[in-house]
Formats: structure tokens, sequence, C-alpha cells
């Protein structure tokens, strides 16, 4: 279970390193995207104590799509809030609500689907960001799995 923390928490500290280097136009080409990511976790979170997580709650607060200022605190809140809840401590089971479907799950296959859903959306953002002319990371929006399969065959050439 700490590696999947530690896995989201990384995902986090990439979007705030992102932020802190990102004008304000480009910013705007990929708020909504970093909104929606940042709701994931907070829905996951606030759904951890009762057992019971709506992904279709979203609050789709416009504050983070307007402000890189705004969207950074909300990162670093969601990193304090990953580093302490006790509801982490374990892997309980819990009840998922995603697109009015529901389902059972567990604490830890909650993190790996905030894991793959932000990588998912981190590769938009990088899509994005340069077809507007902005440097990304190579690494960015790659999931950790084809990273490794990519540097393995570099290893053997």
């Amino acid at each position: 279970m700490t590696e999947l923390i530690q896995v989201n928490l990384e995902w986090l500290r990439q979007a705030s390193d992102l932020l802190n280097r990102l004008s304000s136009s480009a910013f705007g080409e990929v708020s909504g995207h970093m909104r929606h990511i940042l709701e994931f976790y907070e829905c996951f979170l606030e759904g951890l104590p009762a057992g019971r997580i709506d992904y279709d709650a979203r609050p789709r607060d416009q504050s983070v799509e307007r402000s890189t200022a705004a969207a950074d605190a909300r990162i670093e809140s969601l990193s304090d809030r990953l580093k302490s809840a006790p509801e982490l401590r374990g892997d309980a089971l819990v009840w998922v609500t995603l697109e009015e479907s529901c389902a059972t799950s567990s604490v830890g296959r909650e993190l790996q689907v905030l894991s793959s859903h932000t990588v998912h959306h981190f590769a938009l953002i990088a899509l994005t960001l340069r077809a507007h002319g902005v440097a990304v990371d190579p690494k960015f929006g790659v999931a950790p799995s084809t990273l490794r399969y990519r540097e393995a065959n570099a290893e053997a050439a």
C-alpha cells in the first residue's frame, strides 16, 4: 500500500513541478485536465472515512482552472492528506460510484485507478502542451511499465 501512495505522491509532485513552469496561457490549455485529476483525488479522500467513494460528485471547482496558485495549493493539500489519512493504513473494501455505476473495490485498487487515471490525463496534457510549443519532459505522461519496457529495450540494443 505504501508503494501505491508513493506513486500517487510522485504524480502530484510532477503536476506541481509542471504548474510552476507554465505560462498563464499554457496553463489555460490544460487546466481542465489538471482540475479533473485533482478532483478525482479529492473524491477518493473525501469518501474514504465512510467507505463510499463517489467520483461523480466532483465539485468542478473553476478556481483550480483559473489559477496555478489555487491548483498548486490543492496539490499540496492532497499530498498532505495522502501522507496522513488513517484509512490508507489498510486495504479496506470501499463502495465506488463512477459514471452512475456502483461497484465494490478496495483502497489499494482505487489508488491504482488514481495512478492510471492521472497518467492518462498527463499524456493528454503533454500532447496539448507540445502542440502549443511547450517543452515537456519525454517521460511525462508515460506509464511506468512503458518506461521500464523502453529502458529494457535500450539496454538490449
